[in-house]
């Protein structure tokens, strides 16, 4: 009897330790396996100010009323002069090292799936244009979009900057200032602001406004009364 109860008390003591070394591998799995890609989850994302589902790939978007904040402090004056004015102004699309420039930066960023050649250039992947819902195959048929155009920053205030500032911003991937879309509705936009074009398809205004009322905000542009009224009635299409 005593060598049954000495058995029983061995093989007690074998199955506690083996499900103490289980709970150990599975709660230290989620961070051993290499295979992970360490990004965090969308909650996380959202928690700490990045891109929502809805927003897409955009870095930086505020949330609907830290966007309307952002709007009512935003200095309002009519457009400034375009005197002097050139794209030149704001070199962009410039090394962002590894053979990448700005554009394919963006590229890489927003598709699903891409592949790169050794120059850095998209040979293939998926892009949805968040402004019209058309989805391409092809990176010929996508244009960087600056949401803030360049010829509207120089006249709500950029023409006072120096030029390594206009160079930021026209090559901005921190804040939500560029994104890939199809080149028609980018040309289309052309230097509008948001009283002039709106991205066609409405479920995106609410992003497009936040993204807009953001960078305006960060680089300390004006808006005109027609631009911040828009702004307003598109950012009342957000569910919160």
């Amino acid at each position: 009897m005593g060598h049954q109860k000495a058995a029983c008390r061995a093989g007690l003591a074998a199955a506690l330790l083996l499900l103490a070394v289980a709970g150990c591998s599975a709660e230290g799995g989620a961070t051993s396996s290499g295979t992970g890609d360490a990004k965090p989850s969308p909650a996380r994302s959202a928690a700490s100010g990045g891109a929502s589902a809805s927003d897409g790939t955009l870095p930086g978007v505020p949330a609907a009323g830290q966007a309307r904040a952002q709007l009512a402090g935003l200095k309002v004056a009519a457009h400034g002069s375009m005197s002097g004015y050139s794209r030149d102004r704001f070199p962009h699309w410039v090394s962002q090292g590894e053979n990448c420039n700005t554009r394919e930066t963006v590229l890489h960023r927003d598709g699903a799936d891409v592949r790169r050649d050794g120059q850095c250039r998209a040979v293939s992947g998926t892009w949805t244009s968040a402004y019209d819902d058309l989805t391409f195959k092809d990176a010929a048929d996508l244009d960087i979009d600056h949401v803030v155009p360049l010829a509207n920053a120089w006249r709500s205030g950029a023409n006072r900057w120096t030029q390594e500032k206009r160079k930021e911003f026209a090559n901005d991937l921190t804040h939500p200032q560029l994104i890939a879309v199809s080149a028609g509705s980018n040309r289309s936009k052309g230097d509008q602001g948001p009283d002039e074009w709106q991205p066609p398809s409405r479920t995106y205004w609410c992003t497009y406004a936040r993204a807009w009322t953001s960078v305006k905000a960060t680089y300390e542009l004006s808006v005109t009364v027609a631009e911040k009224g828009m702004l307003g009635r598109m950012l009342d299409t957000c569910s919160s």
